[in-house]
């Protein structure tokens, strides 16, 4: 069960389970959503060692400002010696992670359950 749930926003709900954060993004995302998902974001990649899983389940779209917010939540996460699990159930969206080469360089998994099991948190 999450907890402390923030509050859900149209594109992005943030919450901890489980020992990680876990961002779910919602719907279309695009430039706009992107431009207000990034604060929010990087309020959650801006501590240290963070356990971040990013849910791309409820994702309708995702174009390339969306693969950008995703590389820059990975930077981030990186920089500050966390780790980054993307949840990504849909074909469409993987073959474009595949095609752009980002597959290598996210943690992928279908659903949540398996990406809340993939990565021991950091104690």
């Amino acid at each position: 069960m999450p907890k402390n749930p923030s509050p859900p926003t149209q594109h992005i709900r943030i919450y901890a389970t489980a020992g990680r954060t876990v961002v779910e993004l919602f719907g279309d995302i695009d430039i706009a959503a992107a431009l207000s998902i990034t604060p929010r974001l990087d309020a959650t990649t801006d501590r240290s060692k963070v356990e971040l899983v990013i849910d791309l389940g409820p994702v309708e779209f995702l174009d390339c400002s969306g693969l950008a917010l995703l590389c820059r939540a990975r930077r981030r996460i990186e920089e500050r010696g966390g780790h980054l699990t993307l949840v990504c159930p849909h074909p469409v969206i993987r073959k474009m992670l595949q095609i752009t080469g980002l597959s290598q360089a996210f943690a992928l998994t279908a659903t949540l359950d398996e990406a809340l099991d993939s990565h021991t948190p950091a104690s």
